[in-house]
């Protein structure tokens, strides 16, 4: 592993240094439409995911309002290592740019352990008016010191179960099931306490798995279903909608100080544009996805769950996790205050993350 990262990181080095057949310019101050600031930004999505569409037009605007001093090369398709390995490069400031599941950013602040949790959302509009929120927005900058800020977050909508045959209406369905969950330390802890068997394995591995009986179901949002093929096999989605974890598009800190004032700002604002974008890109993708798996593929999508069933069951864990890691117990404060419209005691939370962050 250690040699595969490396291996990336002497890529990227190689890349980053390489425009137009010529060399970036060292800030965006310096830079001018002849010799840009060229900075990479890596993912491992296809180009043809809505992430990947939303990702090209933040840059798209970033370099057409900058006159082109500040332009990008997106790597796409996990062409420079796993979201772990990207992530990596950019905390060591060689590639500028990077797409990751929100919750992986724990490893660097603990806050975003939160984003793994279960039921911290009520629903999709919920999701959006917090996620959009200002406070949302300042806490994003409060890891400057571990060394990323999050620049905005895409949204992977709400994951649920879905199995070969079987519904899940309540915690006590689980019982018995081998679930595929992402290797995250929530998600594991998650099926534990509602009673499954929790199977952590790569994506890729999922289809596979679900053939052989190696597992007995999954979770994970609608376009799955189609996109990855697993309404060929699992034949049942139940909404429960356990969970609604949010994608982060994250730059390096050491690129950040490259930036101008001024380029920070048309930055940030090129972000949050795309972030809307890609709201109503997903939702469609989302219907087209349920549309496809029902007709075409023969799921039955089951929505007499008992949501209060599973929230009861799970509520232990934002107690366990509030207790274990100060920077949860303040966001999730942060996001109760701005459902709440309490805006100032909101902000304050946030503040309190970046004084967490830099004592810790």
């Amino acid at each position: 592993m250690r040699v595969f990262v490396k291996a990336m990181l002497a890529a990227a080095m190689a890349v980053s240094l390489c425009s137009c057949g010529g060399q970036s310019a060292p800030n965006s101050k310096e830079a001018t439409p002849d010799n840009p600031y060229v900075m990479t930004l890596a993912h491992s999505l296809s180009e043809t995911h809505t992430v990947h569409i939303a990702i090209k037009q933040f840059a798209d605007e970033v370099m057409e309002r900058t006159n082109g001093r500040i332009q990008f090369k997106i790597f796409a398709n996990g062409q420079l290592g796993s979201e772990l390995e990207q992530m990596e490069q950019v905390m060591a400031g060689v590639i500028s740019m990077t797409k990751v599941s929100s919750p992986m950013l724990a490893t660097y602040q603990d806050a975003y352990h939160a984003f793994g949790l279960p039921y911290i959302f009520n629903n999709t509009e919920d999701f959006y008016f917090i996620m959009d929120s200002d406070p949302m927005y300042d806490f994003f900058k409060t890891s400057y010191d571990k060394g990323f800020v999050t620049l905005t977050y895409y949204t992977s909508g709400a994951r649920s179960f879905y199995t070969v045959d079987r519904a899940i209406r309540t915690p006590a369905d689980l019982k018995g099931l081998k679930i595929r969950v992402q290797d995250m330390k929530s998600q594991t802890e998650m099926i534990d306490v509602m009673g499954g068997t929790p199977v952590a394995m790569a994506y890729g591995d999922v289809f596979t798995s679900l053939q052989t009986g190696v597992i007995d179901g999954t979770e994970n949002n609608e376009t799955a279903l189609t996109l990855g093929k697993h309404g060929e096999i699992c034949k049942v989605y139940s909404m429960d909608q356990h969970a609604m974890i949010p994608d982060a598009l994250v730059i390096s800190s050491k690129v950040w100080d490259d930036l101008t004032p001024e380029d920070r700002i048309i930055m940030e604002e090129a972000a949050r544009h795309s972030t809307v974008a890609h709201q109503d890109m997903w939702d469609q993708a989302v219907e087209d996805a349920i549309a496809e798996a029902s007709t075409e593929m023969g799921v039955q999508f089951v929505y007499d769950v008992d949501k209060d069933a599973f929230r009861k069951a799970t509520s232990g864990m934002l107690d366990k996790y509030s207790a274990e890691y100060p920077g949860v117990k303040h966001l999730l404060a942060l996001i109760s205050n701005v459902r709440a419209g309490k805006t100032a005691e909101a902000e304050a939370e946030a503040k309190a993350i970046q004084e967490v962050t830099v004592a810790e």
